[in-house]
């Protein structure tokens, strides 16, 4: 089995989904805890953690107990799950959580992949693009938690990690799996950065990598080295089909948190087609317990067939005032322990298609439910897929980046007759 270690939720639910569209079969697991379904077989198992911004020791720490979670129940191989905008802390957490994954694997290299053709992010020469733009140019330069105003990936992984730092730039990745693994072989660093454009340079990749074992990356160089392995293992769809998450169908509700644009596009969108919206206003009730009560007590008095909104999105200048009045821990602790409950009330009276817009949020509303595992199901939109769990009780919910998703997913997800 495959192990993979994601260190946040929506990165977790984008790896699931990149490991399905390879051919293998996905449990997504949020507590290292029994499993629901331990006697279905799985290819691989994700663990979902919330280590991307936290301080490095403690992420080192939790990405160990998974570890050696993921390594009891059969994992030989560890795949390690980071943005494919390879943003952390400026001290880590990248580096320092693969130099203790790579010390206690005894692994003498890892790659890392950070690009995403599918989500528009490229690698070439070392250098980070988001679509036409270099990482430090996007949007990402601006990011509230972990702004990223370097390109060159080397001088990002190089102050986070003990160990030498390479590049395996374009013209040897064009080339094929046999010498991207030649250079690997034969590469004095044993953390090395890997250039790839699209899909084909994934899929060169993930072969030349296929029998590593530790692996880093984000979801695209899961798809492709998940395909690899697959044919290495002679598995398919056949064998293992890919799980169809239908519940039937009662209420859906959407819970945004995410302040990116994209998301603040969704928002919008279920606006302008007059889905019931409620805004959580941190500045006006800076009390989670009181924003949470107003938001189900106005859930209660909705009436109608279009899914309810509940979010605290806002835009950038918006939200710089809430965090310069609140504090940027005091105000994100706030809106996240609000949706927790929020999410707990709406599943109490009877949601059971819950989609959830942001990182943070969704690690909340996933907690607050205590939802501990679920099977990866199809995808609502690319690296945004439906997960099937019994815990509280049988639910489906969509866990979605801030950035991920064209403008109508929210309002897509939570329409009557979708199919999931």
């Amino acid at each position: 089995m495959i192990g993979a270690i994601a260190d946040d939720f929506t990165g977790a639910t984008d790896i699931a989904a990149a490991f399905r569209r390879g051919g293998l079969k996905v449990r997504i697991q949020f507590e290292l805890t029994e499993v629901a379904n331990e006697d279905e077989d799985v290819d691989v198992t994700v663990v979902a953690l919330k280590t991307r911004t936290i301080e490095p020791s403690r992420a080192v720490r939790e990405s160990l107990e998974a570890l050696e979670w993921l390594q009891s129940r059969g994992a030989t191989q560890i795949f390690f799950k980071y943005c494919s905008t390879f943003d952390s802390r400026s001290d880590g957490n990248i580096g320092p959580v693969a130099d203790a994954l790579a010390d206690t694997l005894h692994a003498p290299r890892a790659v890392f992949v950070p690009a995403s053709p599918r989500h528009l992010r490229t690698q070439y020469m070392g250098h980070l693009f988001v679509d036409q733009l270099l990482l430090s140019e996007s949007h990402m330069r601006h990011h509230p938690l972990t702004p990223m105003t370097t390109s060159y990936l080397p001088d990002v992984l190089a102050p986070q990690t003990r160990r030498q730092v390479a590049v395996i730039t374009y013209p040897d990745v064009q080339q094929g799996s046999e010498r991207i693994r030649h250079v690997l072989d034969g590469a004095q660093a044993p953390f090395v950065l890997v250039d790839a454009l699209d899909d084909d340079d994934l899929r060169a990749i993930g072969d030349a990598v296929v029998e590593d074992t530790l692996i880093t990356g984000a979801a695209g160089l899961a798809e492709g080295f998940g395909a690899a392995w697959a044919h290495r293992h002679r598995t398919n769809e056949a064998a293992h089909p890919t799980h169809d998450v239908s519940p039937h169908w009662a209420a859906a509700a959407v819970l945004a948190g995410s302040c990116s644009v994209r998301t603040l596009e969704q928002i919008a969108a279920m606006q302008r087609l007059n889905h019931p919206s409620f805004a959580l206003d941190a500045l006006a009730t800076p009390d989670s317990s009181a924003l949470a009560a107003a938001a189900l007590d106005w859930y209660d008095h909705q009436v109608g067939e279009r899914a309810p909104l509940i979010y605290s999105s806002m835009p950038s200048d918006r939200l710089a005032r809430v965090q310069a009045a609140l504090g940027v821990e005091h105000a994100s602790e706030i809106l996240e322990t609000a949706m927790g409950t929020i999410a707990r009330g709406l599943v109490e009276r009877g949601v059971d298609r819950l989609v959830v817009a942001g990182g943070e949020t969704s690690g909340a509303v996933t907690i607050a439910l205590g939802i501990r595992d679920g099977l990866i199901g199809q995808e609502a939109a690319p690296g945004v897929p439906w997960i099937s769990t019994k815990i509280p009780r049988p639910i489906a919910v969509l866990l979605k980046s801030g950035n991920f998703g064209d403008p109508e997913l929210l309002t897509r997800s939570v329409t009557k007759g979708d199919r999931l």
